[in-house]
C-alpha cells in the first residue's frame, strides 16, 4: 500500500513538475524506434532498449531521468527509483523533485534506508554525471561512458548493492 502511494505521488507530481519547473528545457522529440536505429553499442540503443522493454516512452522535458536509470543500472521498482535519486543526490544533482522523492521515500519506506545511504556513497564515490547533455550522448560507446563514470569498484559494490537490494524485497513487507 505504501509503495502504491509513493507510485501515485510519482505519476502526479511528475506533470506538476514538468509543467511548472521545466517549461523552459526542450524536449528531445526522440521516440523509441529512433533510439533503437543507433549502433547497438552506443548509448541511444541502450536507452531505446531499456525504454521498450518497459513499455516506456521518454517523459517530455525530463528525458535525462531514463538516462540516470540506464547509466546507473538502477531499475524501476520504487525503492530503485527511490534509490537512483539518492545516487544522483550524492553526485552532486541538487532538484526540488529530487529532494521531495528523497524526503518521501524515506519517510514512506524506512526499511530500504540502507540501500538508499549506500546509494549516495555509491553517487559520491562515482564520476560527476548528473549534468551531462544526454541527448548529445546518444551516439556514444556505452560501456565507455559508463566505464568513465563508474570504477570497477564501484561497479561491483553498485552490483551487490542491487543484489542485496533484490533479495531484500523478496521478503515478505511487515509494513505494508
Amino acid at each position: 500500500m505504501r509503495k502504491s502511494l509513493v507510485i501515485w505521488l510519482f505519476e502526479v507530481s511528475k506533470n506538476v513538475y514538468t509543467r511548472y519547473f521545466k517549461k523552459n528545457h526542450i524536449p528531445w522529440n526522440t521516440t523509441v524506434p529512433e533510439l533503437k536505429t543507433y549502433p547497438i553499442t552506443s548509448f541511444g540503443y541502450v536507452l531505446g532498449d531499456f525504454l521498450q522493454k518497459h513499455h516506456y516512452e521518454l517523459i517530455p522535458k525530463v528525458e535525462r531521468h531514463d538516462a540516470y536509470h540506464v547509466l546507473t543500472q538502477y531499475g524501476t521498482t520504487v525503492e530503485e527509483e527511490i534509490g537512483l535519486q539518492y545516487l544522483c543526490m550524492g553526485n552532486g544533482k541538487k532538484s526540488l523533485y529530487m529532494y521531495g522523492a528523497v524526503l518521501l521515500g524515506t519517510l514512506l519506506l524506512p526499511e530500504y534506508c540502507r540501500f538508499y545511504y549506500q546509494s549516495y556513497l555509491i553517487g559520491q564515490q562515482s564520476n560527476p554525471f548528473h549534468d551531462f547533455d544526454y541527448e548529445k550522448l546518444l551516439s556514444v560507446n556505452y560501456d565507455d561512458l559508463y566505464e568513465v563514470i563508474f570504477t570497477d569498484e564501484i561497479h561491483y559494490t553498485k552490483t551487490q548493492l542491487l543484489l542485496n537490494l533484490k533479495q531484500l524485497s523478496s521478503l515478505p513487507n511487515t509494513f505494508s
